[in-house]
């Protein structure tokens, strides 16, 4: 059996449970901050919801990098189409230095790349998931 890690950085579902506050940018982006006193997180994002889930993914990776073994768990399912009838596809791995996490086609019908991060401050929203076979 593994011994527990421990640290005072708070696990990430305890921030899925506290309120944030908001703050929108001139630039009409909203910041998230998130705080369990010490720490805090942030997240941007067009919407108070993406800024929100942007600040709960920070909390992820930062407790990662507190416990390596704790897994970060992608906000997004590997193949879906969101609101606006973007089909987004997981890049594979090998790839996702060079071109980001996901590939899409953009309304002028150019493939493009975005990382989660990216994904999130545009505030993509999964409406369904579709299989790999209907790229």
């Amino acid at each position: 059996m593994a011994a527990e890690q421990h640290s005072a950085y708070p696990e990430p579902s305890d921030f899925k449970v506290m309120r944030p506050s908001y703050h929108e940018k001139d630039d009409g982006y909203v910041v998230a901050t998130i705080a369990i006193s010490p720490f805090k997180v942030s997240g941007e994002s067009l919407t108070k919801a993406g800024a929100r889930r942007a600040a709960i993914y920070e909390a992820s990776k930062t407790y990662h990098s507190y416990h390596p073994s704790y897994s970060v768990e992608n906000p997004y399912p590997d193949h879906f189409v969101d609101g606006e009838g973007a089909t987004w596809h997981r890049v594979p791995p090998f790839q996702r230095t060079t071109y980001g996490d996901y590939r899409f086609i953009d309304d002028q019908g150019e493939e493009e790349y975005a990382d989660i991060e990216m994904m999130l401050m545009w505030d993509v929203r999964p409406e369904k998931e579709v299989e790999p076979a209907d790229a």
